[in-house]
């Protein structure tokens, strides 16, 4: 009778094991169905305007602002897309299913909580254009060289410590906004960059200028705006440089730099009034010796230079002669004593505000449509950013600088 009692425990046993089994079967098996309902709950809990968006087939979906905390599934589904913003959104990543996005040409991340870049983001070959302002990135990963179309990055407002030089493997990048990070220098090699026409560093920790930019020849924009630096070296060999910006550093004057060159920053306006008016005065005195020669009945002006000058006009630019060489001489002596690379970096907690930027100077950079530096049309105030993204068409453009 005991073992009777002991086989029906047993039985007992036996019948609750596979009752419990039954229970976790069951368990597993709803699983798919609550993960499909929960799917469906976060599609039914869509924007209201945003299915349209999804239905439209426009290669443009603006999901700007709308306080996503995951991508919705349906745009990994939208192949036709050629431009993707979800900017301002509360996503720390994307779904790996974005990488079937292959005609994606723009993606703009900004404003979002990601600590790292993406790894579908890094398989879309054909981005030109990639923003990851005010996110919380550290570095990047190895695996951006893929991105061998692009032609812009924006990665300002992050935690940005060393010069990400991954980015040297990126043949086609013109246009790098780097502003608002933790970086003290720069590379030594960072003339590997050939193509880069506009590099933003403003906001930076820099205390001296980085020497390797007197090398970074084909630079048309250049912004150190907000860091420490208390003199700056003469700029006139960098003959592309076109907008110089240097404002909210410790310094005096403007630096010196080449003829057509916008310079905003503290005096700069006293500087360029200057710059005119002594232009002006030399328009004037060629035009008056051009007149005293044509009365004296000797040869016209030749575009407004004379074609035999006078004393004081071989005089003045034997004085812009000497300058150039004592510039010249200067410049070589600063190239001796050109920082190393440096890998360093503290651990201080960054403080920024998310002051957004205009987009539009980037793409003048981008498409090397030209265009003229003038002072009113520039404004670097910082403005909260205006997400349009307005590009101009790649097709028959000339790399005529920014």
């Amino acid at each position: 009778m005991g073992n009777s009692s002991r086989k029906g425990e047993e039985e007992g046993e036996g019948e609750e094991e596979e009752t419990e089994e039954g229970a976790r079967d069951g368990e597993e098996a709803e699983i798919p169905e609550k993960k499909k309902e929960e799917a469906v709950e976060v599609e039914a809990e869509l924007p209201l305007g945003v299915e349209d968006l999804f239905e439209s087939g426009d290669p443009v979906l603006d999901l700007s602002y709308r306080k996503f905390k995951r991508l919705p599934s349906r745009v990994s589904e939208l192949l036709h897309l050629e431009k993707l913003y979800v900017c301002g959104n509360r996503l720390r990543t994307l779904p790996d299913s974005i990488s079937q996005l292959h005609g994606l040409r723009v993606l703009a991340l900004d404003f979002n909580k990601m600590e790292d870049v993406p790894a579908a983001v890094c398989q879309l070959t054909n981005l030109t254009r990639l923003y990851l302002g005010s996110n919380r990135l550290m570095a990047l990963p190895p695996e951006l060289r893929n991105l061998q179309s692009l032609r812009c990055l924006w990665m300002e407002s992050n935690y940005i410590h060393s010069f990400p030089l991954e980015l040297y493997d990126l043949p086609h990048l013109r246009s790098l906004q780097i502003g608002d990070n933790r970086m003290k220098t720069l590379p030594s090699d960072l003339p590997r960059m050939e193509a880069l026409r506009g590099l933003w560093l403003y906001g930076n920790r820099f205390d001296t200028f980085p020497k390797v930019l007197l090398r970074m020849n084909n630079l048309e924009i250049l912004d150190l705006d907000r860091n420490k630096i208390t003199d700056f070296p003469s700029l006139k060999r960098l003959h592309a440089l076109r907008l110089f910006s240097y404002d909210h550093n410790p310094v005096d004057s403007p630096p010196r730099v080449g003829a057509e060159v916008l310079v905003v920053g503290e005096g700069a306006l006293e500087f360029l009034e200057e710059r005119e008016a002594n232009n002006e005065r030399i328009r004037l005195a060629a035009e008056q010796e051009a007149e005293e020669l044509a009365l004296a009945g000797e040869e016209p002006v030749i575009h407004g230079i004379l074609k035999n000058g006078g004393a004081g006009s071989k005089h003045a630019a034997g004085t812009a002669e000497d300058e150039d060489v004592q510039d010249e001489e200067a410049l070589a002596h600063e190239e001796e004593d050109m920082e190393p690379p440096v890998t360093e970096y503290d651990r201080a907690e960054l403080e920024y505000d998310e002051e957004g930027v205009e987009y539009e100077t980037e793409e003048l950079i981008c498409e090397g449509e030209g265009f003229e530096y003038e002072g009113d049309e520039l404004e670097y105030d910082r403005a909260q950013m205006d997400y349009e993204y307005e590009e101009l068409e790649d097709s028959g453009r000339q790399d005529e600088g920014a």
